[in-house]
């Protein structure tokens, strides 16, 4: 079964470097593929997850937060299209951040972040491990879909842009 790993916090000013086409190299026997620089690999060939983390952590000079989850879940989230009925406008970006746990109670959504009309992340909904989320990008402050999510859910996420879902989703079809 393949398997999608999302590495958090890496490759990010210039803390936590690596160069994802070496690490794929290294793991060559799992038919393994970068998806950009924010560590986003999909492994094609089977091996365990807990292997699959200590062979990644193995091989990196630092001690990432991993998230591997099966293909399936990304292939199933990506064809169910669920940023298609959301009318946010033309300068909002779908984003998906990945849990690094199921949360254990649902929290109410929508969250809003700032909690107001001029929001800059909206996270709408959460299916599983992944909460879906808009961005806007204003003038002034930052936010960023990730850290509103793991101050909501407590838990360590990684996001990617729904693009990057996409073309996840796409290997592994």
């Amino acid at each position: 079964m393949a398997s999608v790993v999302f590495l958090r916090g890496v490759n990010v000013g210039g803390r936590k470097t690596f160069k994802p086409a070496e690490l794929c190299r290294a793991l060559n026997e799992w038919d393994v593929v970068n998806i950009g620089a924010a560590g986003t690999f999909v492994v094609r060939a089977s091996i365990a997850a807990a292997a699959l983390k200590a062979e990644i952590l193995r091989r990196l000079p630092f001690d990432p937060e991993v998230m591997i989850c099966p293909g399936r879940e990304i292939v199933r989230l990506v064809g169910d299209n669920p940023f298609e009925k959301l009318k946010a406008g033309d300068d909002a970006k779908p984003f998906v951040t990945v849990l690094a746990k199921r949360p254990r109670t649902s929290r109410d959504l929508p969250v809003r972040q700032p909690d107001n009309d001029d929001w800059q992340v909206h996270v709408v909904a959460v299916t599983g491990r992944y909460a879906l989320s808009l961005h806007r990008r204003q003038t002034g402050t930052l936010i960023y879909p990730n850290e509103v999510v793991e101050k909501h859910f407590h838990t360590p996420a990684t996001t990617r842009s729904w693009n990057t879902m996409e073309a996840v989703c796409k290997l592994l079809t």
